[in-house]
């Protein structure tokens, strides 16, 4: 009983702290005035560009699940390091097949006949983009960006939108003169990175630490021998916990700090 809620105590001592992080400085773009603007980015011209989607994480996260991460993690960074955080995308690209005249896209096919059920449109995905519109939203984004005097621009989220950024990062690079990160690392071992599965142990305990009101684990089966559908990695309910989402937090964070701290002094 002392364990159980000695451990409660400092969850919510940590919560305290994450939070505190994401809500000392006004960050977001849309609600800075001119002069906000202004003071930002000469403390530091960073763009912090969240992507996200709306899509199947489970039945027990919500659909937003990847922009909520990307969007907590990057306030976070911009209130240690500086910057301003936009909106966040919702449209991203992944893969696609048609079946029986459907769009099967993401988890709706991913793995399905690994985890023993059928291929099938999952309730609430709508988010698909073709690659092609994909990188031109990105390289308009971009172009925005460098003529509103932004000079580097981090980026993180839905998985296959940050790995197509990343796969075209050297060159939009060279092309706009700009520094451009994304946020992927696990340098403490599994589970520790900033959404490295899919609804699984890091995702899950990731928003178990962000966003905990948004968290329904009672949704997923009780049968562990039943695997949850469009879940992909360590299972979220042997392994999942808010203790192991502060911990990537804390991780990631220090990493990134340091990378754009050393990229700001480059300038």
């Amino acid at each position: 009983m002392k364990r159980s809620l000695f451990s409660a105590l400092i969850i919510l001592i940590m919560c305290g702290m994450v939070q505190g992080q994401i809500n000392s400085n006004k960050v977001l773009y849309e609600e800075l005035t001119p002069k906000e603007f202004r003071e930002r980015i000469a403390e530091a011209p960073i763009a912090y560009l969240p992507l996200g989607t709306i899509e199947w994480h489970g039945e027990h996260l919500p659909l937003g699940a990847d922009g909520l991460q990307s969007k907590y993690f990057l306030k976070v960074l911009a209130n240690e390091v500086g910057g301003i955080v936009l909106p966040m995308y919702f449209l991203g690209p992944d893969i696609s097949k048609t079946v029986d005249g459907k769009q099967l896209y993401g988890m709706d096919t991913y793995r399905a006949a690994e985890h023993g059920r059928t291929e099938q449109q999952l309730d609430g995905s709508a988010y698909w983009i073709s690659d092609s519109l994909f990188f031109a939203l990105v390289e308009a984004t971009l172009v925005q960006l460098k003529r509103a005097g932004i000079k580097i621009v981090v980026y993180h989220g839905h998985g296959p939108s940050t790995g197509k950024v990343s796969n075209k990062s050297v060159e939009w690079q060279k092309k706009y003169d700009i520094k451009m990160f994304n946020c992927w690392g696990d340098k403490l071992g599994e589970g520790y990175g900033i959404m490295t599965d899919h609804a699984a142990m890091n995702e899950t305990s990731l928003l178990m630490a962000m966003h905990p009101e948004l968290v329904q684990m009672e949704n997923l089966p009780s049968d562990k021998a039943q695997w949850p559908i469009g879940v992909s990695g360590k299972d979220p309910r042997e392994f999942a916990s808010p203790e192991v989402g502060f911990k990537a937090i804390e991780n990631q964070k220090e990493r990134m700090c340091k990378i754009l701290k050393e990229a700001l002094s480059e300038l």
